[in-house]
């Protein structure tokens, strides 16, 4: 008697993850847009500090080519902007939108952003905060453009994407992240990881094959399937080239997503700069 209701609850169990999971899987017939910027005219940096965010400068205006406007709403964030973290009173790194030549040879606007050196944890990301509806998937891409001195010190590293579920922080949730290391020779190669923690990888993979575009615009996408069990799925793309395909859990405790990172400048590669620009995010991936 007493194995016949452990069996019935373990059966209980497996079926309500087994179909959570299935049920999780099914992407949408015809993914939507909900973003899409090249910081064209009507876009600008606000330099007026937000009332309990003034670490942040928030990006504002419509974008008179795309119609979207900033601040990224997505997901039910809010307040969100670039974050300025340990700053050095904005001397270890700086953002400010400017015209550069495009990727097709043509002007066009983009979100310059530097980093001098580092203080401490030196980061200036823009954060799509405070999410509240982060067990979505999302397919996100945008071009970009980074020097190529930082590309060759030796043994460093530099992060341009990531978000974090809830109580990450305090040891609970999850990390995804995308690098470009360094390794001993000053060779650059790609770097896809999630983790627990910085120093606790729950999977990562290296990437040595595709080449680190350098001092060219490059096409990147991130898509991920939030998911509790193996049907999650997260992968990155450079110029439609798969850097890392990961298959499994894309969470910890079932946390949801917290904030992303969207344009991260962020590691010991120092000085660096980037350019951002043609940001869309999609509720799943395109046709």
């Amino acid at each position: 008697m007493i194995y016949s209701k452990i069996n019935f609850y373990l059966f209980i169990i497996l079926t309500i993850f087994i179909f959570s999971c299935k049920k999780k899987y099914q992407e949408p017939s015809e993914a939507k847009l909900l973003f899409s910027s090249g910081f064209e005219d009507g876009v600008y940096i606000d330099s007026i500090p937000v009332p309990d965010y003034e670490d942040y400068a928030m990006i504002k205006g419509k974008d008179s080519e795309t119609g979207f406007s900033w601040p990224i709403n997505i997901l039910g964030a809010s307040n969100s902007g670039i974050h300025y973290i340990e700053d050095d009173n904005k001397q270890a790194v700086f953002a400010e939108i400017k015209t550069v030549t495009g990727y097709d040879g043509n002007p066009t606007k983009a979100l310059y952003m530097q980093e001098n050196y580092t203080h401490d944890a030196t980061q200036c990301p823009y954060e799509i905060l405070d999410i509240t509806d982060g067990e979505q998937d999302l397919y996100i891409k945008f071009r970009m453009r980074t020097d190529t001195t930082s590309l060759h010190q030796k043994d460093t590293w530099r992060s341009i994407f990531e978000w974090k579920t809830k109580k990450y922080a305090e040891g609970k949730g999850f990390r995804l992240i995308a690098y470009i290391y360094t390794d001993e020779n000053g060779n650059p190669y790609w770097h896809w990881q999630g983790d627990a923690n910085p120093e606790n990888p729950v999977w990562e993979i290296d990437n040595f094959n595709i080449p680190v575009p350098e001092g060219d615009w490059f096409t990147t996408e991130f898509y991920w399937h939030w998911s509790r069990g193996d049907c999650g799925r997260a992968f990155w793309k450079i110029n439609g080239q798969v850097i890392g395909d990961h298959s499994g859990p894309t969470t910890r405790n079932r946390k949801p997503i917290d904030f992303i990172m969207l344009t991260q400048i962020y590691g010991d590669a120092n000085p660096k700069y980037q350019w951002i620009d043609d940001i869309e995010i999609w509720s799943g991936i395109p046709d």
